[in-house]
Parts: structure tokens; sequence; C-alpha cells
């Protein structure tokens, strides 16, 4: 079957997020929009995915556990987890890795911790959008060894991808999947980049505004909805 999903969704945790991005109005929002999955992935902390994943049970909206990282040459991954504890592991060990710089809300907007019934209950004062320490590779493997999927980020743009910093995909790394904008239409991207046709795609919004997020337009083929089968249908 096949399920409509948005894999790369931000909270007002993120500070580029809007603070109406809260669990919430996220997950009605993407009901709105028809979506049956959505992944939550703030910049380099997980501290409301489970707020996101709460709201989400109790409005029958399954919610993937999700972070994404900038690694030490400022490329974007979006890490995805089977496990909402798993993945506050590794987002504790990513934050961990950031250096102490304090957030300057601003000029970058606030850091929202928020309940799941849409209270804010606190902030993060270290900026999010800093690089952590951790190369690519070892964001990899951390991840791997953890049982999830590391997808590098809006591979077709100018800015934080792996194509652009790098100039290309290292093939140690035993990429299966990467993320194409959905600005832009996958084929134009597949047309301009064909040395991305050998992997399979998805399209996700990098939503930091509530009506960013997807459309019911991008599908993924699963037996049913589960963050386990939605990992082994990406990495097919």
């Amino acid at each position: 079957m096949e399920f409509a999903v948005d894999l790369h969704i931000h909270t007002a945790l993120s500070p580029c997020g809007d603070e109406d991005m809260t669990p919430n109005n996220i997950v009605n929002m993407a009901l709105l929009k028809g979506l049956d999955l959505i992944a939550v992935t703030d910049h380099n902390c997980c501290a409301n995915l489970e707020a996101v994943i709460d709201a989400g049970r109790n409005q029958g909206l399954m919610v993937i556990p999700g972070i994404e990282v900038q690694s030490k040459e400022e490329v974007h991954l979006v890490c995805l987890f089977k496990k909402l504890e798993t993945a506050c592991e590794f987002g504790k060990l990513i934050y961990d890795s950031l250096p102490n710089i304090p957030n300057n809300e601003e000029l970058f907007g606030r850091q929202l911790i928020i309940s799941a019934e849409d209270e804010v209950i606190g902030k993060v004062e270290k900026l999010l959008l800093s690089s952590s320490s951790y190369t690519i590779n070892e964001i990899f493997k951390m991840v791997k060894d953890r049982e999830g999927l590391c997808i590098p980020a809006h591979v077709d743009r100018q800015g934080y991808s792996i194509i652009s910093n790098l100039g290309f995909i290292p093939g140690d790394l035993g990429v299966k999947v990467v993320e194409v904008s959905k600005k832009t239409a996958p084929e134009v991207v597949l047309s301009k980049m064909p040395y991305l046709k050998g992997y399979k795609h998805v399209v996700s919004s990098d939503a930091h505004y509530l009506w960013d997020i997807n459309e019911r337009e991008h599908f993924v083929d699963m037996e049913y909805i589960s963050a386990g089968k939605l990992l082994e249908a990406l990495q097919k």
C-alpha cells in the first residue's frame, strides 16, 4: 500500500521554525493535508519529539522520531529511528557535541520546548544551528548502529547539502536514499543531477511553517504504517 508522507518537519524548537509549529498544529495540519505519516526532525536536538509523537497518537497520526544533524562538514543529514528512546539517545550525543554558543533570540528566534498540550515549558539556550563535532562518516555509523536510517538532506540545494559541500556522495557511506526538495520536481532534479539516479529518493518539505508541510502528493509503499516498515521500505 502507498502512504502519504513528509519526513522532514521542524517544530518551534528549531530557531528558524515558526512559533506556530507546535505539536498539535503540526499534527492537525498534516491530517488536513491528508498525510498518513510524518517525521519530526529538528536541528541537532530531540526535545520536542515526545510531545509531537503523543499529539499524533492522540489524533491517529503516525509520527516517526528523527533529527536533522549538521555534520562537522556543515552537511545536513535527516536521521530517522524506529524508537523514541533511541532517537533521544542519539540526539543527546549530537547536542552535547555542539559548541557552547548561546542562541541569539533576536537574530535566530527562540528555541521553544513545547508540551503535547502546546504549552511552552522551556527553551534550549545553546544555539542549535551550529555544526556537530561528528563527521558525516561518524554520524552514518552512529545511526546505523542504532538501526536507524541516515538520509542526505535536500541534495538539490546550494547550501548545506552533501553535493554542494563535498561535491559527491562517498561510496563508503552506504547511502540508500536521498532527499529532494519539494520545490523542484524530482524528474527535473534527476535530469540535472544524473548521478542521483542510482538512489531512491524522498520528497520532503523541510517545513518551518505550517503551510509548507507536504500535500498528499508524495508516497512510500509499505505493508502497513510503522517506523520499522518505513525504514525497511526506504532501504529496499
